[in-house]
């Protein structure tokens, strides 16, 4: 952690709850690029243009995000209000960061589920879903050479891939190399039967309903860890594989509105809400998966320092990011067979990759440039 000369860095101002509801507002709103740029505008906002807190703090808690499961930039806003504003602006950070966002997509959800059976929906959703794959991959490239900083921590992640695509559970896969590198960290001798005794039994899946739902999208808001695109492998997981309330499909075009919408890549929660059960089950899936990111805030907030500067827990950090990576990579390979299903969305994946990596185009316009060949092609 950095600090200045004689220690922890200078406490932040204190800011007025109009100014943080102000500032979130406006980053729900025009945020888009996805957590990686969230960030960007919040160090922007709160550091360079506001001086809220110093750049050391920032990165503090930014380090801090990356220790408790959730949406990483969203965890950061509500560090951010609870700083410079307290416990009530711990609430309004968070939010009015996620509320805008949150509507935009739940407008889109309604049109989706009036109009998607029609061509020109169909359209769209055909020429986007590619360039969705090819945001993914280039996602996992760039957290897999941050990541995979040792060969130990490349064999650790080839091993998490070969229990995925095996069907190991996804929460299995992801506490077993945490303690694995607990383990290796500490010099401690585990009991390899620990990582069996995290197993989820097979249990009949219980009827639809709003409880249900609540459950296990607050199951996935407590446990996951990594990139929001990690959200694919635990959506598909429980909704597709497990409950059957949703198909491959119906879970790409989810992903696909995520990608053209501001905001926290979790508010893909509110449209497979919405999918699944009008307005009430936007409203039960989009508090479940947000609800664990305020409480471990709150609870990890005065941990920073302490956390930042644990052996161990940056081990279990390093363990958890990897395996994160090989459930997105699993994922990613199962929801591209629904969505590359010719040669014209091969094309238009390949070209998106293309962009992203060499011409670093934003996701933004791709998805937008997408929706486009999309429309065209199916109108012919």
């Amino acid at each position: 952690m950095t600090t200045e000369v004689g220690g922890e860095p200078p406490a932040p101002v204190t800011a007025p709850l109009r100014d943080v509801a102000s500032l979130f507002l406006k980053l729900g709103t025009t945020a888009f690029g996805g957590p990686a740029a969230h960030i960007a505008m919040m160090e922007e906002e709160v550091v360079r243009r506001r001086r809220w807190m110093t750049h050391e703090r920032f990165l503090d808690y930014l380090g801090a995000t990356n220790l408790i499961p959730g949406p990483n930039s969203t965890e950061l806003a509500i560090h951010v209000g609870h700083t410079v504003a307290g416990w009530s602006g711990l609430l309004v950070a968070g939010v009015c960061f996620i509320t805008p966002a949150a509507a935009i997509v739940l407008a889109i959800a309604w049109a989706y589920v009036r109009f998607g059976a029609l061509p020109q929906a169909a359209g769209v959703l055909y020429g986007i879903k590619p360039v969705v794959i090819a945001v993914v991959l280039q996602a996992i490239w760039n957290l897999g050479r941050v990541a995979l900083k040792t060969r130990w921590l490349v064999a650790l992640g080839l091993a998490s891939l070969a229990a995925a695509a095996l069907g190991v559970n996804e929460l299995v896969v992801l506490f077993a190399a945490g303690v694995v590198a607990a383990i290796r960290i500490t010099g401690m001798r585990g009991d390899a039967r620990l990582a069996g005794a995290a197993l989820i039994g097979s249990v009949a899946p219980p009827a639809f309903g709003l409880w249900p739902l609540f459950l296990v999208f607050a199951k996935i808001g407590a446990v996951l860890f990594g990139s929001g695109y990690v959200l694919i492998a635990f959506l598909r997981a429980d909704l597709v594989e497990r409950l059957h309330w949703l198909t491959d499909r119906q879970l790409v075009d989810a992903i696909a509105v995520g990608q053209i919408t501001p905001g926290p890549v979790f508010t893909t929660s509110t449209f497979v809400g919405y999918v699944l059960a009008g307005v009430p089950g936007a409203a039960v899936a989009t508090i479940g998966i947000f609800l664990p990111a305020f409480v471990f805030v709150a609870m990890s907030g005065p941990l920073v320092p302490r956390l930042r500067r644990s052996p161990v827990a940056g081990a279990v950090l390093d363990g958890v990011n990897v395996a994160s990576l090989a459930l997105m990579t699993v994922v990613t390979f199962q929801i591209a067979r629904t969505a590359l299903v010719d040669w014209i969305t091969i094309a238009v994946m390949v070209a998106a990759a293309i962009a992203l990596v060499r011409g670093r185009v934003s996701s933004t316009w791709l998805v937008a440039a997408g929706a486009l060949v999309g429309l065209a092609a199916t109108s012919r």
